[in-house]
């Protein structure tokens, strides 16, 4: 046991880890943010049924937020947003679920199933675990990304690759299609990188699949 322990402790030490107190919020968020991922499945049962869920979603949001500023509360969905919402939005109106919808719907309407599904996974896993892995891991900036993390572009990465190479089974599409998405992670947007990268990832994946 102790040698087992010997060889955990330094996988858990500072040294590597860093977990700051805001982390709770930053699995709460991403949680959320992950459930994005059950729109192609949705969508491939009832296209339209599902357009009009992530609207009325969006919606509903957008109502729930501006009551919470007026300083009333909506059960549940008020509290989320606390929870969530990071440090910048403290006070203001918390943009990222609204954008987040409004990149999925975009994604449906603009691409063909295959090409949509990428771009919503894309945007599900892909900044999804490039935001825990830049929280949680320590690694060095990336200059000019405002913050952003080696370890969160290489999780990126390594998330829409697994994510396109499994809907298309060629590594060559996934791998052209995850540096795209990669790079389009990295440009310094706040919330609406939930706009950019499932768009620019959904017109990347249905070029190359036309090909």
């Amino acid at each position: 046991m102790d040698r087992i322990a010997s060889l955990v402790r330094p996988i858990v030490n500072k040294k590597y880890f860093a977990v700051p107190q805001a982390f709770g919020g930053e699995i709460v968020r991403k949680a959320l943010h992950l459930l994005i991922a059950f729109v192609p499945l949705l969508a491939g049962v009832d296209l339209r049924a599902t357009m009009m869920l992530l609207a009325a979603g969006t919606v509903f949001y957008v109502f729930a937020e501006r009551l919470r500023i007026e300083g009333r509360t909506v059960f549940v969905i008020s509290d989320l947003t606390i929870i969530a919402s990071r440090e910048r939005d403290k006070g203001r109106f918390v943009l990222g679920p609204v954008t987040l919808g409004v990149g999925a719907m975009l994604s449906l309407l603009l691409y063909p199933s295959t090409a949509a599904a990428i771009a919503i996974y894309a945007l599900a896993f892909g900044d999804g675990f490039a935001s825990l892995a830049g929280k949680l891991l320590r690694s060095p900036s990336i200059p000019f990304t405002r913050n952003k993390t080696l370890a969160g572009t290489l999780a990126c990465f390594f998330a829409v690759l697994v994510g396109t190479w499994k809907l298309t089974g060629r590594l060559s599409i996934a791998l052209t299609i995850a540096i795209s998405a990669t790079i389009l992670e990295l440009i310094p947007i706040r919330d609406f990188d939930n706009l950019i990268l499932p768009v620019g990832t959904g017109f990347v994946a249905m070029y190359i699949l036309q090909l």
